[in-house]
């Protein structure tokens, strides 16, 4: 790719990510969800793995992951990395077994990821937050995006899905062994988050609405007194026995107070 068409393209998805991109009052739906398909077609394309553009550090966005070592991850609870974890071809990846949940260093609030994850044949596994270190596992107190192998995968709840809460219409996802895209976008209190997979908004959610309740209350998590309570917390990678890798993990931290642009 020509290097002023490759910035053109990383501009082009950051200044949709941060909600820079004006959308008049009445879009419709599918011309938004076209231009986030076109955003993500192009930031796929042009960015090279686990790297920051000068458009999106001026965005705020951050590597959680460097493509090279395990630093910045720890054990839920510990402060070591299981040697399961390694680093192979540039992925933080859940390769062998005594692994173990690992969670990010610093707590988050407000923010938005980006991460992208290859699932291997069958494997399931899980991005979790504001999860806090006060039960036994971090799915008691955070809320779960799934991650799986949609065909051969044997878990009812599908990748993408907020773990019994709220699920997808449509399945955005590739197969096993291949890249897939989540944007996570949670936003301050009182304003609607989102998911999307592969440049496709899944849903939008709020924590702590009547409706957020009342899904918990119907789920498993209904029981576990602690389970999306906290408002800030641990950003975990779940070990759930099967090999998943993880790369361009990026996040921006989304000011309290302010607007949750990039979930619009």
């Amino acid at each position: 790719m020509a290097p002023l068409y490759r910035k053109a393209a990383i501009a082009a998805v950051v200044a949709l990510s941060v909600g820079l991109v004006a959308q008049p009052a009445s879009a419709k739906k599918s011309k938004a969800e076209k231009k986030e398909k076109k955003a993500f077609a192009l930031a796929e394309a042009a960015a090279a793995p686990n790297t920051l553009s000068e458009q999106e550090k001026k965005a705020g966005f951050k590597l959680l992951f460097d493509g090279k070592s395990t630093d910045g991850w720890r054990n839920y609870k510990s402060d070591k990395i299981g040697p399961g974890w390694k680093v192979v071809d540039g992925a933080l990846t859940r390769a062998e077994k005594d692994a173990g949940d690992i969670v990010t260093k610093d707590q988050y609030e407000a923010f938005e990821l980006l991460i992208d994850y290859k699932i291997s044949k069958g494997g399931n596994s899980g991005v979790i937050f504001h999860v806090q270190e006060t039960e036994s596992t971090p799915w008691m107190t955070g809320p779960e995006v799934q991650v799986q192998d949609n065909v051969e995968g044997h878990d009812p709840q599908k990748a993408g899905w907020l773990y019994q809460l709220y699920e997808a219409s449509t399945d955005a996802t590739k197969p096993a062994g291949e890249w897939n895209r989540l944007r996570i976008v949670i936003a301050p209190k009182g304003q609607k988050s989102s998911v999307y997979m592969n440049g496709t908004k899944y849903y939008d959610f709020e924590k702590g609405s009547a409706d957020w309740d009342a899904r918990v209350k119907k789920s498993k998590f209904g029981k576990m007194p602690n389970f999306g309570k906290a408002t800030k917390g641990y950003i975990d990678l779940q070990d759930h026995g099967d090999e998943v890798a993880y790369r361009n993990i990026k996040i921006r931290v989304i000011e309290t107070g302010a607007a949750a642009s990039a979930a619009k």
